[in-house]
């Protein structure tokens, strides 16, 4: 299918419109009743394919009747409450909303939120990193950097509070993108405050620094890695996230497509193809529970 083109009248401006059921082909039949834990939509600093209705919309026409909304900016709660039933919202932990603010969660909490981000583009590994390829899409957006370890390598004391938080609030943490080490650090303290949702975004991609030893390590915390859509099309073959599928526990698996930056596919076109390879690598069984039951279970079970 041709690309629509419309004129951007600044940052976040939509550059595709919303997809309807009859323009998404290749889907499997058991292709129904999924959870996306990771999309993103306008209004943003970044591009991306259309507002949150619209992206919504073409989520439901794909086969996800569960959608989490995520923005570097802040907070889309409140927007996920305007998008519609089973559009679920968060807050990620970056410059704009103080970086370790437990309050912030407190509030997001309140309101129906049911994930908390760990820096991304704030994370000194983002910082370190800013120029490598699989961040790309991210050029020419700067945060102020958010730290997560002190000097003596310990978790800095306001990240505890905000683990408290997550805790009573039974909320699902994701680690944005922390390092491999800084995310085994901060889920092992999780673990100790009574955090029960744990999931590693888009763990394999380089600049990450994924390797053996923390893989194990949140083996053993029951930490779930997240399969993506958009981390494959930015990575090379040998960081694509379907190959968690061969590494880690599959029933520790979920899926966040970190679909909707408006210069890669649209929902539409990306989701069939992706699922298809996922089912020729582990079976439509375990393709469909990946997808429906261990995605929604770290949000709403």
């Amino acid at each position: 299918m041709d690309r629509a083109v419309t004129t951007p009248s600044g940052p976040g401006v939509p550059r595709e419109p919303a997809q309807t059921a009859a323009l998404v082909a290749g889907l499997p039949d058991w292709a129904v009743g999924m959870t996306d834990l990771h999309v993103h939509a306008s209004p943003s600093l970044r591009p991306r394919h259309g507002t949150d209705l619209e992206m919504v919309a073409a989520e439901r026409a794909a086969g996800f009747a569960l959608v989490v909304l995520k923005a570097h900016e802040g907070s889309t709660v409140e927007r996920a409450m305007i998008a519609g039933h089973g559009v679920y919202g968060g807050v990620v932990l970056n410059s704009p909303v103080g970086g370790a603010n437990a309050e912030a969660v407190e509030v997001a909490a309140r309101l129906g939120g049911r994930v908390v981000w760990m820096p991304t583009v704030s994370s000194p590994a983002h910082k370190a990193a800013s120029a490598a390829p699989e961040l790309s899409v991210h050029r020419g957006f700067e945060l102020g950097t958010v730290g997560l370890v002190a000097d003596d390598g310990r978790l800095l004391p306001a990240w505890y509070n905000v683990l408290d938080t997550i805790s009573r609030h039974d909320l699902l943490l994701a680690s944005g993108h922390l390092s491999a080490d800084e995310t085994v650090l901060l889920f092992t303290a999780a673990r100790r405050r009574g955090v029960q949702r744990l999931l590693v975004n888009h763990p394999l991609m380089a600049f990450l620094g994924w390797h053996d030893e923390a893989a194990r390590a949140l083996e053993r915390l029951g930490a779930h890695l997240e399969l993506g859509i958009l981390p494959d099309l930015l990575g090379d073959a040998e960081h694509a996230s379907l190959n968690l599928v061969d590494r880690y526990p599959r029933s520790l698996l979920a899926f966040g497509s970190d679909l909707g930056h408006a210069d890669y596919p649209a929902p539409a076109q990306a989701v069939g193809p992706w699922l298809v390879e996922l089912e020729r690598r582990v079976g439509a069984t375990v393709a469909r529970a990946i997808l429906t039951e261990q995605s929604r279970a770290l949000l709403v079970s």
